[in-house]
């Protein structure tokens, strides 16, 4: 794909250096990172002046409505070939019904179940796989829940990259045929998603791929800022009262506050910042239990993971802290929710709404009603809810109505 002939255009990176989330030692840019050198998550850092200097709010307004819009915030300069499957930006939508009977201000919901691959998952990917690309990684393998291992599968051979990766075998069928699908060498294994990282950190010297588990490499987070972007231009540079995500690794909390927080230095927000809230299972809460309990880290790995809502069935995140620094950074909290209470209200939202969410938005929407009963949420508030992936990827309850042919249609009974 062309560099500077397309909307991702040329242009110079901004950044200046990665620095260790935990000591905040430096790490040179231009060069390939996994963990810094104390084994924490890397940061990446911008000069926020120079790049205020060389993009207006009405610069990003003119270019064509992809997350490529937002190029000076990314690390990507005019000599990285930007491997994209056109990234558009994804749609603000209202649900008045749910919304009153949710009982908030307003309430919207991001549907990134539009993006390639289905999930919110291309974002990240795009990025981390143009970067990885751009310094020669030639094999990656990953550990996924599933969606991030389909963004990767379909990335990497976008790129011409090998890719193997390692998924639970209680994984959707939809999704873990089509991380194969793909073209990546996929492999269930028995266990969770930190047994899959196991098997990945474990291979690194023997394989020789690159690790690309959650928060390993640095450039995932860069590419989902594109979510709080894509918010802050949609809501006229103003942002929501409250975001709730739902939380696995916790990548996407991370990288929007990390966002919102570089658009509040240059200026380009009006008004507070919002309350960040993280959505978790009652069968797999790590980062809500140990916010309840007041702690700064998670101490320990969830025992007897029994949750089916696969994108937050992270026993123990590598970025624990990260994410928890977020809540309390912005005042916000977690919520964890119930399974059935969770598969019931995707239901119910589809057939009121006329949308279909993923259990994990869906989980969100029960957080809120959960939140406004507490009175952690206000009447008044105006809410955005994450729905990270299409419906369609996730299982629906089977419909085995019948007419039988050459027969009379009692149609009082339909």
């Amino acid at each position: 794909m062309s560099k500077s002939k397309n909307s991702t255009g040329k242009s110079r990176s901004f950044v200046t250096h990665l620095e260790c989330s935990e000591t905040g030692e430096h790490h040179p840019a231009g060069v390939l990172h996994g963990l810094s050198k104390a084994g924490h998550p890397l940061v990446v850092e911008y000069d926020l002046d120079a790049l205020s200097a060389s993009v207006t709010k009405d610069t990003v307004a003119a270019r064509p409505p992809d997350m490529w819009r937002y190029r000076e915030f990314l690390p990507m300069g005019g000599d990285v070939e930007i491997i994209s499957l056109g990234e558009n930006i994804s749609p603000l939508i209202p649900v008045p019904r749910t919304q009153k009977r949710l009982g908030v201000g307003e309430l919207l919901i991001k549907d990134e179940g539009r993006l390639p691959t289905g999930s919110f998952k291309g974002r990240g990917m795009a990025v981390a796989v143009s970067m990885a690309k751009s310094f020669g990684v030639t094999r990656i393998a990953i550990p996924t829940a599933g969606n991030a291992g389909a963004g990767l599968a379909a990335y990497a051979s976008r790129a011409g990259i090998e890719s193997y990766v390692f998924t639970p075998a209680d994984t959707p069928a939809v999704t873990a045929s089509e991380i194969a699908f793909h073209g990546a060498k996929a492999w269930m294994v028995d266990g969770f998603v930190g047994d899959c990282a196991k098997v990945v950190a474990d291979g690194v010297e023997e394989m020789g791929w690159f690790d690309f588990t959650t928060l390993k490499e640095p450039y995932r987070v860069e590419g989902k800022k594109t979510m709080g972007l894509e918010i802050a231009e949609q809501l006229d540079w103003h942002l929501p009262d409250v975001i709730f995500f739902p939380t696995g690794g916790g990548v996407c909390l991370i990288a929007m506050w990390k966002v919102f927080k570089e658009l509040k230095a240059i200026g380009w927000l009006q008004g507070p910042m919002p309350r960040m809230v993280a959505v978790q299972s009652t069968g797999c809460g790590p980062i809500v239990k140990a916010f309840d309990a007041g702690q700064r880290v998670v101490t320990e790995p969830w025992e007897n993971v029994t949750t089916q809502i696969h994108g937050v069935r992270v026993p123990y995140p590598l970025g624990g802290k990260m994410v928890l620094d977020v809540l309390y950074e912005s005042d916000g909290f977690g919520t964890a929710v119930d399974d059935e209470a969770v598969a019931k209200e995707r239901a119910r939202v589809c057939a009121e709404e006329g949308l279909h969410l993923c259990p994990e938005g869906a989980a969100c929407l029960v957080a809120v009603d959960m939140e406004r009963q507490s009175g952690r949420l206000g009447p008044q508030d105006r809410v955005l809810v994450f729905n990270t992936a299409s419906g369609l990827k996730s299982p629906m309850p089977p419909m085995n109505n019948l007419l039988a042919k050459g027969k009379p249609v009692d149609y009082g009974s339909l």
